[in-house]
């Protein structure tokens, strides 16, 4: 099924959340415009939630996605889950192109472990036509099972176009994402889709799929904990997900171990059943997905008892992300957007697998409701359309026959235009090659400005009273120095952010520059009202008087500060945020450029959803002694606190406190009233979290490059 519009709707319903995906493609370059993961308030396959319950949780998700999305005209692809279904590639002996169909129902018929009557099925011809043999695919569901899910879309209005089984939307998306993995027909990848109550596992190759159900996925883990420790559904689901920061880890960990040994054994002999089957085909790696892979050292255990790599994918190669979306939100559960990642392809017409496992009379009923206004509108403009075109073609021709004398006369008149033209042209094409030198001239007095005006883009794309009136106070304050003022304000809820460091780099080509790149200048900003060094203007002028890459130029930014607020990713780049620019982050503005500085920036924010281009860090400002834990801070933060070398608490460690305010911002221990560390119950030093620090590397294309050097190029050169 290929879309007639360039956008499609892709909804997947799990067993923990609603996972909705909303895909565009031009030029076959597919790119992500919206997307929500919607969780339930409890997992539909907990044990004590009702059949009831289910289908209320399953509505309020769906209701909630209806009024936060305009799903407009464009169509809806869905999933149904991988039970009772079949999936199954026959040849065909060689036959006319019309005796297919009839072939494929009587090999469908034979194929099918169901009865006929109780499935929904659909076939496809997986290679062109050949005299030789035609392979087709044949897929089959329970029609009780789409029966079911559509009930789901139809009770809020939703408009289901194609429906398609949860393992051939993972092969849809291995096939077009990682097509690198599947080169040949002897080359296969293992893709383990583990849900909380089942486990898909669909083995790829490049022209067949084969999957397999495994009845087993997180809730077997859940259940263990349960059983263990004696505890409810919930709790132990709790206590599973916090497993790794919890006190009693290693007892847990050896809770689930029997099902860690139970589900790679399953795993493994699934695998052994199709390597028996396809002896010739070689699996080269194991990628897993779904919400189950979150499970802390799941996929280090499945790599070493399948002897086999297994990998997590922390995001998707083929797939860009709008300016529109968070691509930090969408990437913390890329796992979970498989699925509907594939739908959404074969919702575009890019995938391999087109069946569709809508009932045909539903089908028929979308494509005839749609279709009753176009045919009757077409009757009566056809009709209009041949009226028009005979009268039309009467009076032409008495028209073109009065008028000879007159298109005599313009005849020639064209012609000695054209003649006037030819020689204006010719003089014309002199013009640019005076005009290159003259321009090439003055090209070393026009770039003087462009580093300063970059910083202060970054500058105001800070918080400060424009961007962030509810604090103005709080900013003309600091400006004046005056911290009493500013001490009003709790110290977690001043949206501020420090810059420590910030250095510019000139690139000739910013699409292959790399962050660290040697070789280039760079330009820091050591305080307010820095101007360029001759080097950079230098090589301004140069890329001027050079070849200009396509790419085009721009500048590598590395920023390094610190932020006393609360939550540092939403005073960067908030989610959800769209136009209402009261609630931008810093990132969100740097994506923002024209609303920055005149509506016309002469920058723009180079690809931030590829890692390549773009990076961001965080983490804890913290003491030396936890640097394991808060990670590599940028240096410039703070000033040290001399008073601790006198409080045996802090004794050896370095205190960093606000030069301005003197309150403390690095990760300390909590002090009691004597003045010494609080400890937990297991002996350990409490500490007490402040500020928190960033690093981020990011690109920005200068839209303004200068282009003479083409222009010279195709006139002649500057010497002639």
């Amino acid at each position: 099924m290929a879309s007639k519009s360039n956008a499609v709707w892709a909804i997947d319903i799990g067993n923990n959340s609603l996972k909705v995906l909303h895909l565009t493609a031009t030029d076959g370059s597919v790119k992500v415009i919206g997307f929500d993961n919607i969780q339930y308030e409890k997992i539909l396959s907990a044990s004590g939630v009702t059949a009831a319950e289910r289908d209320e949780l399953i509505a309020l998700s769906l209701r909630q996605f209806v009024r936060e999305n305009n799903l407009g005209k464009e169509p809806v692809v869905v999933s149904v889950p991988s039970q009772n279904s079949f999936a199954r590639f026959v040849n065909l002996p060689p036959v006319a192109a019309k005796r297919i169909p009839e072939i494929v129902k009587f090999e469908a018929a034979q194929q099918i472990p169901f009865d006929i009557n109780d499935v929904q099925w659909d076939w496809q011809l997986m290679n062109p036509i050949k005299t030789g043999q035609n392979k087709v695919g044949i897929f089959a569901i329970k029609a009780d099972v789409v029966n079911q899910a559509l009930t789901h879309f139809s009770r809020e209005n939703i408009i289901v176009a194609c429906v398609q089984m949860t393992p051939m939307a993972i092969y849809n998306y291995i096939l077009f994402d990682r097509a690198e993995l599947l080169k040949n027909e002897l080359e296969a990848t293992v893709v383990l889709n583990i849900g909380a109550e089942n486990t898909d596992l669909v083995v790829c190759s490049k022209d067949t799929v084969w999957q397999r159900c495994i009845l087993m996925g997180g809730n077997a883990f859940t259940i263990a904990i349960a059983d263990t420790f004696k505890l409810n559904f919930q709790k132990a689901e709790k206590l599973k997900r916090t497993a790794p920061l919890s006190k009693y880890a290693r007892q847990i960990y050896q809770a689930m171990k029997p099902v860690f040994t139970d589900l790679a054994s399953e795993i493994q002999r699934s695998i052994g059943f199709y390597n028996t089957s396809n002896p010739n085909t070689k699996i080269n790696r194991v990628i897993a997905l779904g919400g189950g892979t979150k499970m802390r050292g799941l996929t280090k255990y499945l790599q070493q008892t399948l002897q086999i790599p297994v990998e997590r994918p922390d995001a998707f190669k083929k797939l860009q992300i709008s300016s529109e979306v968070s691509a930090a939100k969408f990437h913390e559960a890329v796992c979970d957007f498989a699925v509907v990642y594939g739908l959404a392809l074969q919702g575009l017409g890019l995938a391999k697998i087109e069946s569709n496992l809508l009932p045909k009379s539903i089908a028929r009923h979308m494509t005839l409701a749609g279709k009753a206004k176009y045919f009757t509108a077409a009757a009566v403009i056809l009709m209009l359309v041949a009226v028009i075109g005979a009268a039309r073609i009467y009076l032409d021709k008495v028209r073109y026959d009065k008028y000879e004398r007159e298109r005599a006369i313009i005849r020639e008149i064209v012609e000695t235009t054209m003649e006037s033209a030819n020689k204006l042209d010719e003089q014309a094409n002199k013009g640019p090659v005076y005009e290159a030198i003259i321009q090439n001239e003055f090209e070393y007095f026009k770039h003087r400005d462009v580093v300063p005006r970059l910083l202060q883009t970054i500058l105001l794309a800070l918080p400060n009273e424009t961007n962030n009136p509810e604090q103005a106070e709080l900013y003309r304050a600091f400006d004046k120095r005056d911290v009493q003022t500013i001490l009003k304000i709790p110290r977690k809820e001043r949206k501020q952010i420090f810059i420590t460091s910030l250095s510019v780099l000139f690139a000739k080509d910013i699409g292959a520059a790399t962050f660290g790149q040697t070789g280039i200048t760079a330009v820091s900003m050591p305080s307010p009202g820095y101007t360029p060094t001759p080097d950079i203007n230098d090589q301004i002028n140069q890329t001027a008087q050079g070849q200009v890459p396509e790419e085009g130029a721009g500048f590598m930014v590395a920023i390094e500060g610190y932020s006393p607020y609360k939550t540092l990713n939403e005073l960067m780049d908030p989610i959800g945020v769209k136009d209402d620019k009261k609630k931008w982050g810093f990132i969100t503005w740097l994506s923002h450029t024209d609303n920055i500085i005149d509506g016309n920036s002469p920058f723009k924010l180079y690809k931030k959803t590829k890692v390549e281009h773009f990076q961001y860090e965080e983490g804890e400002v913290g003491a030396e002694a936890d640097k394991e834990k808060t990670g590599t801070a940028p240096d410039g933060i703070g000033i040290a606190l001399e008073e601790t070398k006198n409080i045996d608490s802090w004794a050896g460690e370095q205190v960093l406190m606000d030069p301005m305010t003197h309150e403390i911002i690095s990760k300390v221990a909590e002090l009691e009233k004597g003045g010494k560390n609080k400890i937990d119950n297991k002996g350990k030093v409490i500490y007490k979290v402040n500020d928190h620090w960033f690093k981020l590397n990011a690109k920005f294309l200068w839209k303004d490059a200068p282009k003479q050097a083409a222009a010279i190029e195709q006139t002649g050169t500057a010497s002639q």
